[in-house]
């Protein structure tokens, strides 16, 4: 059986596949695209999503969440914001590998004080968090005029396309 530690890992780089692939479909001149005047830009959110990779891991490597990780200043275009990201979660992923196994029951002190386990941080705060934000870049990606890319299953144009190329070739 996968230790968990592992799977996380899996889990952790596979979604980062999907939110760079998302980023690039971000229409490059929408950066500051914001439906809701309270709200974040699509840049600002696409860039929450770094955020959260480098203060998650951050966090459970230091044992606490005091202090600002190194390199994740938000890019000012759209063009960046994929590779910035890439740039990120390499260097959050390889800060978690480094740990060489992490004690999931352990506790550390949230941002707000409070005790949270190892796990939670890195399933909840982690991947969920990123997961719930994502769903949200993907609306602003259709709201700013774009397609974003189907994620886990195909978008309604790659159905479409799927049925009008197993149509030509039924000869339908």
């Amino acid at each position: 059986m996968a230790r968990e530690f592992d799977v996380f890992l899996e889990t952790f780089d596979a979604e980062a596949r999907r939110t760079a692939d998302l980023m690039r479909a971000l229409p490059h001149d929408k950066y500051d695209f914001r439906p809701d005047p309270k709200g974040r830009s699509l840049g600002e959110l696409a860039w929450h999503l770094s955020e959260i990779d480098a203060y998650m891991a951050h966090g459970v490597s230091r044992g606490g969440f005091d202090g600002r990780p190194q390199g994740i200043e938000r890019p000012r275009t759209v063009a960046e914001l994929a590779p910035g990201f890439e740039t990120v979660h390499r260097a959050a992923s390889d800060q978690l590998r480094a740990m060489g196994d992490v004690d999931w029951e352990k506790t550390i002190p949230f941002f707000d004080g409070r005790p949270i386990s190892v796990r939670r941080i890195l399933w909840d705060a982690t991947i969920h968090h990123a997961l719930h934000h994502r769903g949200q870049l993907v609306l602003l990606c259709r709201l700013a005029g774009a397609t974003p890319p189907g994620l886990f299953g195909p978008n309604r144009e790659e159905t479409e396309a799927f049925k009008a190329a197993r149509a030509a070739t039924q000869g339908v």
